[in-house]
C-alpha cells in the first residue's frame, strides 16, 4: 500500500509541477536525503520525482523520462553506476544529464563515476545550495544546436541534431560530455585546444572539474570509436587529426 500511495505522490508531483520546467529524477536510499534535495529543487521550479533503490531508479526513468537522473552510488539492487551503465545503453537516455552523489571522495570513485557516463559528481554530506548552482549550470550548458554545424570528416559523420556519432554507417553509442569533446575538437581539425578552452567549452566556469576528468573523457572516446583521431599535445592539450 506505501508503495502505491508513494507512486501515486509522484505522479501528482509530476502532474501539479509539469509547467514549471525541467524533470529531475533523485534515487538515494536515504529517505531524509531525499526529501531535502525534492524540497530545494522543487523551490527552485524543478519537478522532481524520487525511487529509494537502483531498480526503481530505472522504472521511474523509464516511466517519466527525467532530464537529469540524481544518483546515489551506493544504492540497494543496483547501484548508481550500474542503474547509469543500464540507462546509458539505452537511446533515450543516451543524452539524459546523469549527477553522482556519494560518500566516498577518493580519486578512484571519482574516475569510475565519469567513466560510466555521468555528467558531474558530488561528495556527501550535500550541501542543498552547490547541488542546485550544479544542476542550474549542467541545464545552461545545453543550448540549442544548428543542424547545418553537423560535421562529416571521411567515414566519421558527427550529427549535432541529435547527438549521436557514425563511423562507415555503424552507430558509436556516446555519453553527452563524451559527444560534446568530440564535437569540439572535430570542428576544428589540427588546432590544439588547450585544456583549460576545453574545460570552459564543455564544462562552464560554473562547474568546477580538474584535468583528470578531460583525460578520462578522451579515453573513453579513443576506446568507442577506435580511430587515430585524437592527439595529445602534451602538457598542452588535444588536437584532432584523421
Amino acid at each position: 500500500m506505501h508503495r502505491m500511495n508513494k507512486a501515486v505522490t509522484d505522479v501528482l508531483h509530476l502532474f501539479i509541477n509539469s509547467m514549471n520546467g525541467k524533470k529531475i529524477l533523485i534515487a538515494d536510499d536515504e529517505a531524509d536525503i531525499l526529501e531535502i534535495l525534492r524540497f530545494n529543487l522543487e523551490a527552485e521550479g524543478y519537478t522532481v520525482i524520487t525511487a529509494l533503490n537502483g531498480m526503481q531508479a530505472i522504472d521511474k526513468a523509464v516511466a517519466f523520462s527525467p532530464d537529469l537522473i540524481i544518483l546515489d552510488v551506493m544504492m540497494p539492487m543496483k547501484n548508481g553506476i550500474e542503474v547509469c551503465h543500464h540507462l546509458r545503453s539505452k537511446d533515450n537516455f543516451r543524452n539524459t544529464l546523469i549527477i553522482f552523489l556519494t560518500a566516498m571522495s577518493d580519486d578512484s570513485s571519482e574516475v569510475k563515476g565519469l567513466e560510466s557516463g555521468a555528467d558531474d559528481y558530488l561528495t556527501k554530506p550535500i550541501r542543498p545550495k552547490v547541488l542546485i548552482s550544479k544542476v542550474n549550470a549542467l541545464f545552461r550548458r545545453i543550448k540549442p544546436v544548428d543542424a547545418a554545424s553537423n560535421i562529416n570528416l571521411g567515414d566519421l559523420v558527427i550529427n549535432r541534431e541529435n547527438y549521436s556519432v557514425a563511423i562507415k554507417g555503424n552507430d558509436i553509442v556516446l555519453a553527452r560530455k563524451e559527444f560534446e569533446l568530440l564535437s569540439l575538437l572535430a570542428s576544428k581539425p589540427g588546432k590544439v585546444f588547450l585544456r583549460h578552452e576545453i574545460l570552459n567549452q564543455i564544462w562552464g566556469t560554473d562547474v568546477i572539474v580538474g584535468d583528470r576528468t578531460i583525460d578520462v573523457h578522451i579515453r573513453k572516446i579513443r576506446q568507442k570509436l577506435d580511430l587515430d583521431c585524437i592527439t595529445t599535445v602534451k602538457g598542452v592539450g588535444y588536437k584532432f587529426e584523421l
